[in-house]
């Protein structure tokens, strides 16, 4: 049996329901084991042909392709000219409601495959119990097996060193006509159930190299599960967390624009403040450290007087003179009407 273990009382048990001289009994020697461990074979097959292996990675790349597809590091960079400028201009939206805008689209996307991969996940684990169950019974049935065969065997090995030489025997005896044919008969029982032992260890291979492909399978759901698990788990909560950091580094960059250009307004007020202050404090001190009068203005009045006075004295001397011209001529013509009178009068 090359160290299968079977059971002693079982394999008895099957070995005496094997009579050579009934043929049915060695057709029938093995078929419910045999079939038993064929529908193993086709179970494994159909679990090797679900398709929630597949359609679970297609929908988990899925969700990673498009987890990688939103970068949320781009909150991260600075904005470059354009973005700048286009903030200064405002027009658009900033950075952070635009990544959002983003999210929600792809939020929903991520609720949808989440919920898929949630659903393969389930049914792979539900495959794993069922495949485990598989298993056990494609053991069993292993086991099953492995005792017809040591029945069968055994059988054999009697056939071989006792019946069939007692059947030559008989043979040999020429008193019994049918010997012969018996011998012939039993030869060819024998060789039935030879062949019919070689079929059953052909079907527990069958059932051993299945016993590894369950296994496998297995342990492919499984990993498959688990990798669902960890993306549900960790992925899609470190996508979120790394979302909600950036938009948090975001906001407190333009937090820190805001408050850069309030300083910088408050500067140049308190810069243009300064200046006036000091241009309208120059004209008051200039105002106030003038004189009542300039000495421009002094001197130029005091100008116009002396000019004036000058002018007063030339004015007075003219008037004189012109007096004294006018008293002379006066003068003149009193004399002159006096000796025109006294023309008239001689």
């Amino acid at each position: 049996m090359q160290g299968i273990p079977v059971a002693g009382e079982r394999v008895d048990e099957l070995a005496a329901a094997i009579d050579l001289r009934d043929p049915s009994t060695i057709l029938r020697f093995g078929a419910e084991a045999q079939n038993r461990a064929a529908a193993a074979a086709d179970a494994m097959l159909g679990a090797a042909r679900n398709q929630a292996t597949g359609e679970a990675g297609e929908a988990l790349s899925g969700l990673l392709t498009t987890l990688r597809g939103f970068d949320v590091t781009q909150l991260s960079e600075k904005p470059g000219l354009m973005g700048r400028l286009a903030r200064l201009a405002g027009r658009g939206q900033t950075q952070a409601v635009a990544i959002l805008q983003r999210y929600e689209g792809v939020r929903g996307q991520v609720e949808v495959i989440g919920d898929r991969l949630d659903t393969h996940r389930t049914r792979l684990l539900e495959d794993v119990e069922r495949l485990e169950r598989l298993y056990g019974a494609t053991l069993e049935w292993f086991h099953a097996l492995a005792e017809h065969i040591a029945a069968g065997e055994a059988v054999l090995a009697r056939t071989d060193a006792e019946v069939i030489p007692a059947a030559e025997r008989a043979a040999a005896d020429p008193k019994d006509d049918l010997a012969p044919q018996k011998l012939r008969d039993l030869r060819a029982a024998r060789d039935e159930l030879d062949r019919r032992v070689h079929d059953l260890r052909l079907t527990r291979q069958v059932a051993m190299q299945s016993l590894p492909g369950l296994r496998l399978i297995q342990e492919n759901d499984k990993a498959l599960a688990a990798k669902i698990h960890s993306v549900l788990a960790n992925t899609v909560p470190l996508w979120r967390t790394q979302l909600a950091q950036a938009l948090a580094i975001q906001n407190m960059r333009e937090a820190s624009d805001a408050v850069r250009a309030a300083t910088e307004l408050t500067n140049q007020l308190l810069t243009a403040n300064a200046e006036t202050l000091r241009r309208g404090n120059a004209e008051a001190r200039v105002e106030l450290e003038r004189g009542v009068f300039d000495l421009a203005a002094v001197q130029q009045a005091n100008a116009a007087l002396v000019a004036t006075l000058e002018d007063s004295v030339r004015i007075a001397e003219e008037g004189r003179a012109a007096r004294r011209q006018a008293t002379q001529e006066l003068a003149k013509a009193e004399a002159q009407i006096r000796r025109a009178l006294s023309s008239a009068n001689a």
